[in-house]
Order: C-alpha cells, then sequence, then structure tokens
C-alpha cells in the first residue's frame, strides 16, 4: 500500500518514552482531592482530551467511589473541571521536561521525508501544553510538519478523527487510505480507525506498556515477550492494523 503521509501522537509515541509527564499530572491533581489512582486507572483514557481523562477517571468505579466516601457525596461537572485544572497546572509545570524524543525518531522521520511523506501529528495535549512542548522537541531534532491539538476542534478530542482530518488538509492529503495513524494508546487507535486510516500501535516506550527505557530493557527475554504480547492484544482489541515494537517499524510498513 502507497502512503502519503504519517501522523503520529505526541508522548509516549514520538516524544517522552514511556508517556510520564501526562502520568505524574493526574496522580497528583487527584491526590490532592484525597485520591490515589492506580497506574491502571490513570493509563486506561491516555490519549483523551484531558477534561474527557479526568472524566473518565472519576467514572471509574473505584474512584467514583472513594470520591464519595472522602467527600461525602457523588462527584459532579464542577469536580471534573477543578481537577482538570489542577492537573492542566501540573503538566504546564513538567511538560516540557519530557519533550524529548524517543529512540529512533529523529531518524526516521527524516527517512520518511526523504521518501517523500508528509509529517502531522494530533494529541492529547492542548495549545498551551503544546506551547511547551513543541520548541522542546524541535530543539531536540524532531518537528512535524504540523500539528492540531482539540483546542482546534472545538475541544472534540479523541477518539473523535477530526484532528486527523485537520491535519490531512493543511498537508494536502486527499485520500485517508493512504495516510497512517500512529501513536500509544486505545485512544490513538481508534481516532485513526474512526478517520479511515491505517492505525498503528507502537510497543516500546507506549503508555500501554507504562515502562521507562530502564525499566524495559531490564527485563529477562522472557518478561519482555509477555509484555509485548500484553501491549499487542491490547491494540488489537482496539482495532490496530499494525503493531511495532518502536517507530522504525514504520519503514517495513510504507516500502
Amino acid at each position: 500500500m502507497k502512503f502519503d503521509g504519517i501522523i503520529f501522537d505526541w508522548a509516549g509515541t514520538t516524544v517522552d518514552y514511556g508517556c510520564f509527564a501526562p502520568v505524574k499530572a493526574f496522580i497528583e491533581a487527584f491526590e490532592a482531592f484525597g485520591i490515589t489512582p492506580t497506574l491502571e486507572e490513570v493509563r486506561k483514557p491516555m490519549g483523551m482530551l484531558k477534561i474527557d481523562h479526568v472524566r473518565t477517571m472519576l467514572s471509574m468505579e473505584r474512584i467514583s467511589r472513594l470520591w464519595a466516601e472522602k467527600h461525602k457525596r457523588a462527584w459532579t461537572e464542577a469536580d471534573v473541571q477543578k481537577v482538570y485544572e489542577l492537573s492542566e497546572s501540573r503538566i504546564l509545570k513538567i511538560v516540557e521536561q519530557y519533550s524529548d524524543p524517543k529512540p529512533y525518531v529523529t531518524e526516521i522521520v527524516a527517512a520518511l521525508r526523504e521518501m517523500g511523506l508528509k509529517i502531522g501529528s494530533t494529541t492529547g495535549y492542548n495549545d498551551a501544553m503544546m506551547a511547551l512542548v513543541v520548541p522542546a522537541a524541535k530543539a531536540a531534532g524532531y518537528s512535524p510538519d504540523c500539528w492540531f491539538s482539540p483546542d482546534s476542534t472545538g475541544q472534540k478530542g479523541r477518539p473523535y478523527p477530526y484532528m486527523v482530518f485537520r491535519n490531512m488538509e493543511a498537508l494536502g492529503l486527499s485520500c485517508v487510505s493512504r495516510v497512517m495513524k500512529v501513536g500509544d494508546t486505545v485512544a490513538d487507535i481508534k481516532e485513526g480507525k474512526n478517520a479511515g486510516l491505517v492505525s498503528v500501535g507502537i510497543i516500546e516506550g507506549s503508555s500501554v506498556m507504562g515502562l521507562t527505557k530502564e525499566e524495559y530493557e531490564a527485563l529477562s527475554p522472557a518478561e519482555k515477550g509477555a509484555q509485548d504480547q500484553r501491549v499487542t492484544e491490547v491494540y488489537k482489541e482496539a482495532g490496530a492494523d499494525f503493531v511495532i515494537s518502536d517507530i522504525r517499524g514504520i519503514l517495513e510498513l510504507v516500502k
């Protein structure tokens, strides 16, 4: 299949190995309201518009119950806004520190451009967060041709496909079947499929994997295999067309 463009996610896909900036911010925000979420609870909605992420977490059975016990009432949309605003402030404080490109990103993106492909991007971050991430990533060697956040689509983030379509419009791409979406969360895969794109999940350094580079490399071959299979199954269940170990796998797909 011939491709004309690749649309990447940011944290966990092209920068921030393991997608830790949002995780840290969400944990701190919920803890400020007396609830300590598990890593699984934090990561399950990853990739969504951040306020949708908070609302999804508050809707989880355990967190909803703990909120009622702690605050003597059920959570409300006002609570969603308060937790979101705190998480946003925490992300803005740290996100620039989590903008280094993941291994092989700069080389593979350069190779894709040499092949004539356009490079776009969608994100769960908002424009204020991206104002910090984009320059830091560019200084480190990674810069897509364009990017769009949910601020550009009426706050309809993933799994809505609208950020993908804004990318295609900006890049002059006319056929969804000739565009690939690459991400590291269930929301990424669903965004791509809802847009009619070939959707690809990345294993290493992903939010679904949830490990630092050091933690992943310290695993035994058998442990790595088990973790890789777990992540692969998550992507496949979400509808992924392909699953690759790292960004280098894209070259094989486009060739």
